[in-house]
C-alpha cells in the first residue's frame, strides 16, 4: 500500500472513529482522537486514551503527557510527525478514569485497521493498557524497554512489540522518567532488529493458523531476547537511522 493509500485509509477510519456510538464513551466526549502522525512511518506508538487536553483537541498526546513524549523523541532525533501516534480507546475517559474492558473492546477494530493501513515494523506501547494488547499477562515494570513479537491476536502479525511506560507515570515518579529516557533511548535499535525480522521471515502469520503464529512468535523472541537488554545503551544508532 502506498502512502497515498495509507493515508486515505487513515482518514477514513478517522470519519468513522468522529461519528462512533459503538460504547459509552461518546456520551461524554467532546471530541473523538483516532490518532495523527506521518502515513509512511515504520513506528506506531500506541497510548492508552486522550486526556482533557486531547479530547478538547481532537489529537493524541497534547498535554503534558504529550509535551514528555515529544522531549523523549528529541532525544533520539525524532519527532512526532516521523511516527503515527493513537491509543487502545479514542475518546476520553470521564475524570481520566482507566478505560474499562468492554470500551477498549469496542475501539480495538479501530486500532486494528489502523496497523494494518499503516503495516509498521515497530509497535512501541505506552503503559500498562496498551501493553496488555501485545502482551497480555506481563507487568509493565518487568518488560519494559524489551522488545517481543506480538501476541498472535494483537492485529500486527509483520511488527515487533517494544513496551514503555505511559509519559503520565514519568511525570509522577522522577524514577519512571529516568527509564523512560533509557527505554527511548533503545527504540533505534528496537527499530533495525525489527527491519532485519521482517527481512528475514516468513510468509505473514494469519490469526487462523494458531499454533504457526505461537510457533513464529516463540522464535522471534528468542532471537530477540539476547539483544533485548542491550538496547538502551546502543544510542549511537540514531544517526544512521530513517524512518522512511
Amino acid at each position: 500500500m502506498i502512502e497515498a493509500e495509507r493515508q486515505r485509509a487513515l482518514d477514513a477510519i478517522g470519519s468513522e472513529v468522529a461519528a462512533c456510538t459503538r460504547c459509552r464513551l461518546h456520551e461524554t466526549r467532546t471530541r473523538s482522537v483516532p490518532g495523527e502522525g506521518s502515513a509512511a512511518t515504520e513506528v506506531v506508538f500506541v497510548g492508552e486514551g486522550p486526556g482533557f487536553n486531547e479530547d478538547r483537541q481532537g489529537r493524541p498526546f497534547v498535554g503534558r503527557a504529550g509535551g514528555l513524549l515529544s522531549k523523549l523523541l528529541d532525544t533520539i532525533g525524532w519527532t512526532r510527525e516521523d511516527v503515527f501516534i493513537t491509543n487502545v480507546v479514542k475518546c476520553r475517559p470521564p475524570d481520566n478514569r482507566d478505560p474499562e474492558a468492554d470500551e477498549i473492546a469496542a475501539c480495538a477494530p479501530y486500532l486494528t485497521r489502523q496497523i494494518q493501513a499503516l503495516d509498521p515494523a515497530l509497535i512501541v506501547t505506552l503503559g500498562r493498557f496498551s501493553m496488555a494488547r501485545f502482551n497480555p499477562g506481563a507487568r509493565i515494570g518487568q518488560v519494559h524497554g524489551t522488545l517481543r513479537a506480538p501476541n498472535v491476536d494483537s492485529g500486527a502479525p509483520n511488527a515487533l512489540a517494544y513496551f514503555m511506560y505511559h509519559p503520565a507515570a514519568a511525570l509522577r515518579d522522577p524514577s519512571v522518567e529516568a527509564a523512560s529516557m533509557r527505554d527511548m533511548a533503545g527504540v533505534p535499535a528496537a527499530l533495525l532488529e525489527a527491519r532485519k525480522m521482517r527481512s528475514a521471515s516468513s510468509p505473514p502469520v494469519l490469526a487462523g493458523d494458531a499454533p504457526a503464529a505461537d510457533a513464529t512468535a516463540e522464535a522471534v523472541n528468542e532471537s530477540v531476547a539476547a539483544q533485548s537488554i542491550e538496547l538502551t545503551s546502543q544510542t549511537d544508532l540514531t544517526d544512521q537511522l530513517t524512518l522512511f
